[in-house]
């Protein structure tokens, strides 16, 4: 007789439940326990602040190799694109257009809807951190910083926009040099994929580390924390919503000619199939099938879609641009314009070779909170309630891809608009694909 196999709860459950019972935990501290040694040193600045203090320290260990690594490795992907022409420059064009549209968007949305306002984070932190802003940089000073003096400094001191600078470039050179570099280019694409490896082993304690970050917050702030942790689910939603009814709409009616309530009507399974999975890879063979059905040649999408999986975030770049916003006004931060600007370049370049895996975006939105010197601390606010955002960004992600190849397959006449429309076409007139030089 075969025992009976216990369910187990995925990663998703199990952080969700650490928000809970953080939540819950926090609040009976707050409000029942009162003030004393015990809750004050042992309690909230002592066992939470030690578990969610070093979950948090494990994230920050995984940033500057991590994004090293796979932007290296997604600018090599990159490089070999060169062989396809225009073809290839115009999709990654289009690409890095609709994320930095993304997260201007995102960014403009959180501060209309202030999702910060009302959580005082400064009562929960033992320092309040400040932006130095004393010596502000021109246009021509935030451009030069980009290029690292020294790259190996960079990677030391985790400057993020020079080891974005250095990675893409060496992963294109690479990728040009392609068979004469083969023992680095392999080190290169194993150390991306060591890091991913630790990523997902680091991420089995994310439940835990959860639970530590919610419980010390909510141990200070009580129900206050509610109101701006639904603001920011909000602002969230309502800048995927317009990147897609708005960006995407706009972009498909103007250079792909096509009409975008009709398209999203024929690719809304793929867009399910995104929301469910919350993995832009595991959609990446649905949503060439279902282009392919729409009239959309195999010879565009096999190389745009997984490539827009590797380097196309929309979605992901939104959450990054409303999460910014939210953990600078939670800590009572002030951002300038020159800050803006480097979100948006940052979260933009950090799109390129981002694994098409659920989660993954939190790591890099470490990264991003680099970058201004906003506290990584603030990503557990949002860990927690990250899943349902993430299965949504993840459908707009997708979608993005697809809007593009549909674009480029138009322009360079391999759209069939009679399969589109539901038309039947005489053979004669179908299109020859093997005479279509890219």
């Amino acid at each position: 007789m075969e025992a009976k196999k216990k369910k187990k709860f995925g990663l998703t459950t199990r952080i969700f439940l650490g928000l809970i019972l953080g939540g819950i935990t926090g609040l009976i501290v707050h409000y029942l326990v009162p003030e004393s040694t015990f809750r004050d040193t042992i309690l909230i600045n002592g066992v939470f602040n030690v578990i969610g203090t070093g979950f948090m320290r494990l994230m920050q260990m995984l940033v500057v190799p991590l994004v090293f690594f796979s932007i290296v490795a997604g600018s090599m992907a990159i490089g070999d694109t060169k062989k396809l022409g225009r073809v290839g420059l115009k999709t990654i064009a289009f690409y890095l257009v609709t994320t930095a549209i993304a997260i201007t968007i995102a960014l403009t949305v959180a501060n209309i809807i202030n999702p910060g306002f009302g959580l005082d984070m400064t009562s929960v932190v033992a320092e309040e951190t400040t932006i130095d802003h004393t010596s502000a940089e021109t246009g021509v000073d935030m451009l030069l910083g980009i290029i690292p003096k020294n790259p190996v400094a960079a990677l030391a001191e985790g400057n993020m926009l020079q080891i974005i600078m250095f990675a893409l470039l060496l992963g294109l050179i690479l990728a040009h040099l392609g068979n004469k570099v083969p023992i680095i280019s392999r080190v290169m694409n194993e150390g991306n994929d060591i890091m991913m490896t630790m990523t997902f082993i680091i991420m089995k304690v994310a439940p835990i580390g959860v639970f530590g970050l919610i419980a010390k917050t909510f141990s200070g702030i009580g129900f206050d924390g509610f109101l701006p942790m639904l603001k920011y689910m909000g602002s969230v939603i309502i800048a995927l919503i317009l990147q897609v009814g708005f960006t995407y709409s706009l972009i498909l009616l103007v250079f792909g000619r096509t009409n975008p309530l009709a398209f999203l009507k024929k690719f809304a399974p793929v867009m399910g199939f995104a929301f469910s999975t919350a993995s832009s890879g595991a959609t990446v063979p649905i949503n060439i099938s279902t282009l392919d059905e729409m009239g959309i040649s195999k010879k565009i999408s096999a190389f745009t879609i997984p490539l827009g999986a590797t380097i196309n975030m929309d979605g992901t770049a939104i959450m990054q641009g409303v999460a910014v916003i939210f953990v600078a006004q939670a800590y009572g931060i002030s951002l300038s314009l020159g800050d803006f600007i480097t979100v948006i370049g940052t979260a933009t370049m950090a799109s390129v070779g981002t694994a098409a895996v659920p989660g993954v975006g939190l790591i890099t939105l470490a990264m991003v909170f680099n970058s201004i010197g906003l506290p990584v601390e603030g990503i557990g606010l949002i860990m927690g309630i990250d899943r349902i955002l993430d299965m949504a960004r993840t459908a707009v992600n997708c979608t993005g891809d697809a809007i593009v190849t549909t674009v480029v397959s138009h322009q360079e006449g391999l759209f069939d608009r009679n399969q589109f429309e539901g038309k039947v076409q005489d053979d004669d007139d179908l299109l020859n694909l093997d005479d279509v030089d890219l």
